[in-house]
């Protein structure tokens, strides 16, 4: 029975449930996330952007001559996109250029238009002027910060001088064609030095032994990349003020000529080589290919003698235990 207080008393029910609802789902954590996803996404589009556009410059040096000439001109082929890392959908197409530049990329005036500004020209054919020749190019290295990059020697055919890689210092980005900023600067710094000169050069591009993944006839391989590399020096040394006419020959070698034979990966197989040749051999190489004005003989008194094998032993002995 009820008590008196209790009669129409209401009685209030508390339910307490729990359990996962249908409309939870759609709470906003999960856009959180997705933002913090789509920042991160954003922030690795901009690091691509920026290695992409980190060497356009030096590329553009590369493919295009001092004289605004593609160096792909000429072939069939159609320009490709250069300038970024593999993959990047970033297309970056060199500029064509006129005229010379410097390093600031101001027009510069070739002494060929103009003769008379011209300093007189010094030819040098004897042992002795080429090793004043070896020295004056020993300085430039040295105030470069690449003194134990740069090694010459003095042969018959004029001054052997060997630019190669050694653990601390390349002379190119690695498996390309882009020189590094030292190796540049000691080229253009070399230019105006080789254009006070009669003589003329080869410019030789020699790998290391190390072969590419792709071994096809048509793949990129050593033969390719020490060719642009050699190019890559003769751009440099236009860019210096050189006049195009001192470069006889530019050649890459790939790595049939290694000068550590026992190390296929040794830096000093990676290098490029100027060859300043004395006026008779130029002579002859010129008559050997037909040149027009040398199709005679050479002169009787050329001297077309190879070094002594004993020679380029020492020369090899030279390099390999200080690397």
């Amino acid at each position: 029975m009820l008590k008196p207080h209790e009669k129409n008393h209401e009685t209030t029910i508390v339910k307490r449930g729990g359990g996962k609802h249908a409309h939870d789902e759609h709470g906003g954590a999960w856009k959180v996330a997705f933002a913090d996803f789509c920042l991160a996404l954003m922030c690795l589009f901009l690091v691509l952007w920026l290695m992409a556009s980190r060497n356009t410059e030096s590329l553009q040096q590369i493919l295009t001559e001092s004289d605004g000439n593609r160096t792909d001109q000429g072939k069939g082929v159609m320009p490709e996109p250069v300038g970024g890392p593999r993959g990047s959908l970033i297309e970056r197409f060199p500029l064509p250029r006129t005229g010379n530049a410097d390093v600031d990329g101001k027009a510069q005036e070739s002494t060929e238009n103009s003769p008379e500004a011209a300093p007189s020209k010094v030819s040098y054919e004897t042992a002795e002027d080429l090793q004043l020749l070896a020295k004056a190019l020993q300085e430039l290295s040295k105030d470069a910060g690449l003194q134990s990059n740069l090694e010459s020697v003095v042969t018959p055919y004029g001054l052997r001088v060997m630019l190669h890689d050694t653990d601390r210092q390349g002379m190119f980005v690695r498996g390309s064609a882009i020189p590094t900023g030292k190796f540049q600067g000691l080229l253009r710094k070399m230019g105006p030095l080789f254009a006070r000169m009669e003589n003329q050069m080869l410019i030789v591009g020699h790998t290391d032994s190390l072969q590419y993944a792709d071994t096809g006839h048509s793949a990129f391989s050593n033969w390719n990349l020490s060719s642009n590399r050699a190019m890559s020096a003769r751009a440099q040394l236009l860019a210096g003020n050189m006049p195009t006419d001192s470069i006889l020959q530019v050649v890459g070698m790939a790595d049939r000529a290694p000068l550590d034979t026992k190390n296929a990966a040794a830096g000093i197989n990676r290098r490029i080589e100027l060859l300043i040749l004395t006026k008779g051999q130029a002579s002859a190489i010129s008559s050997m290919f037909g040149m027009p004005g040398n199709r005679e003989a050479g002169a009787p008194d050329l001297d077309t003698q190879l070094p002594d094998a004993n020679a380029l032993q020492q020369l090899r002995e030279k390099l390999l235990p200080a690397r």
